[in-house]
């Protein structure tokens, strides 16, 4: 009786301790992404989430999309990529569009011509040193996630009443963990 106690003690806290670095490195990543503005990755890896309708039905706005650094040279037509834009209302902002057109320009540079998939016109022309990467997958799992906390409701359901439970779990269990010592010294 007493072995099983205590693998499912350690069992609880192997649990724990997957549950922390997963939301830890979470985090890590979304915060990385929000104070470097997108200029640094990790593993080559970005994460952006779709703020407009243009990739509908492929991307709804509030997806998660899994960015991957590649070489320009790789990329085709027909791949869906993540750039920065320098014109316009683009100019500073993480784009997620489809490649329509691709060419060099005299200094033998990759121009991209791009364009959402419910847009009627292309983007500014996007250079090569303009792209983040190719998009690799739709986090669905992250994306509803991500809808869900960006309500309040859903951000006090799914963030604040468990993060308490979290606390307040480990507050009890220190405590009774306390408790036991206490008892099995006497």
């Amino acid at each position: 009786m007493k072995n099983s106690t205590k693998f499912f003690r350690y069992l609880g806290k192997a649990l724990k301790f997957i549950i922390y670095g997963i939301l830890i490195l979470f985090i890590a990543v979304v915060l990385l992404q929000k104070f470097s503005n997108n200029s640094m990755s990790l593993f080559n890896y970005r994460l952006f989430t779709v703020m407009t309708g243009s990739m509908q039905p492929k991307y709804n706005i509030g997806d998660v999309l899994l960015c991957k650094e590649v070489n320009p040279e790789t990329l085709k037509v027909g791949d869906d990529i993540t750039y920065v834009g320098e014109i316009g209302s683009y100019k500073g902002k993480a784009v997620t569009h489809r490649i329509v057109k691709i060419e060099k320009s005299e200094n033998n540079e990759l121009l991209f011509h791009t364009r959402g998939l419910t847009n009627s016109v292309e983007d500014p022309v996007v250079k090569e040193d303009q792209v983040y990467g190719k998009i690799v997958r739709n986090m669905d799992g992250l994306s509803y996630i991500h809808k869900l906390i960006s309500t309040p409701s859903g951000f006090y359901l799914c963030i604040f009443v468990p993060l308490m439970i979290l606390i307040g779990s480990e507050i009890i269990s220190s405590m009774v963990e306390r408790f036991e010592n206490k008892k099995a010294k006497k």
